[in-house]
């Protein structure tokens, strides 16, 4: 993919991509020539050394953006800057998140509105803004990033397992309304990944439950992808870089899992 510079004249936007599975596509969107703008809550002096590293290893020119996504104005002002400033956003991906594990007659009512409007409104917004400049280009790629839970259900995690439900909805609503305009809009749905979050987690467990590395991993993988092992985020980026190619262009509205199986059974 490195060779690959398809991307070169796009510009991309990758929310919640200050590290993680949304760092490793904002590479791939690089690696294959976009110019790249990663967002996330963290301060922009803490994203410099990042975007400075991945511009040097890439060639492509990568920015960072603080953006509170359950503000609409601040998202607002954001993608307007965006669009005045490269001529429009062609490659968007919606990755950003939250989540609170609790069941639900204990769910902080808080919590369910932080991730109504990060998971699944900041998304609207985002698509809305993007959308007439992809119209006026003709081309477009809009990628929700949903879950192996958008279609599975688990316990305590009303908010999580609801938005990345609806967020398959708001895909094929975008995939139709767009598709006579050389735009597609797909869900991008993977097991679980080896992000930082999985990691901490697979950390607690070694602790709470005193097992090696390997026994901790292998109990935080129970009852999910039947391979045994985590999606690797650089495969989920690989996918994304490919469906933004002209193989991409019939493939609209789709649910794409990647999760080893997950939800064959």
């Amino acid at each position: 993919m490195n060779d690959d510079k398809r991307l070169i004249g796009r510009t991309a936007l990758v929310t919640g991509s200050a590290g993680g599975l949304g760092l490793a596509m904002g590479q791939a969107l690089a690696e294959a020539g976009a110019r790249v703008v990663l967002h996330g809550l963290e301060p922009e002096a803490c994203m410099q050394a990042a975007c400075a590293a991945m511009s040097a290893s890439t060639g492509a020119e990568v920015l960072y953006r603080q953006v509170d996504l359950t503000d609409p104005a601040a998202i607002a002002s954001m993608m307007q800057a965006l669009i005045a400033g490269f001529g429009g956003i062609d490659i968007l991906v919606n990755n950003a998140v939250t989540r609170h594990i609790a069941p639900i007659d204990d769910f902080p009512p808080e919590a369910w509105d932080r991730a109504l409007a990060v998971n699944l409104s900041a998304a609207f917004h985002t698509i809305r803004l993007a959308l007439p400049g992809m119209r006026q280009r003709r081309w477009g790629r809009i990628f929700n990033m949903s879950s192996v839970y958008g279609s599975r259900a688990t316990p305590n995690r009303i908010d999580y397992v609801t938005t990345k439900s609806a967020i398959l909805g708001m895909t094929r609503s975008v995939a139709l309304e767009a598709a006579a305009d050389g735009i597609t809009c797909n869900a991008l749905c993977p097991g679980a990944v080896h992000t930082p979050g999985a990691e901490a987690r697979i950390q607690k467990l070694m602790l709470d439950e005193d097992v090696d590395y390997e026994e901790a991993m292998k109990r935080f993988l129970v009852g999910k992808q039947p391979s045994g092992k985590f999606v690797e985020s650089r495969h989920v980026a690989e996918l994304l870089v490919f469906l933004c190619g002209s193989a991409g262009n019939e493939i609209n509205g789709a649910m794409l899992p990647m999760e080893g199986g997950w939800l064959a059974g």
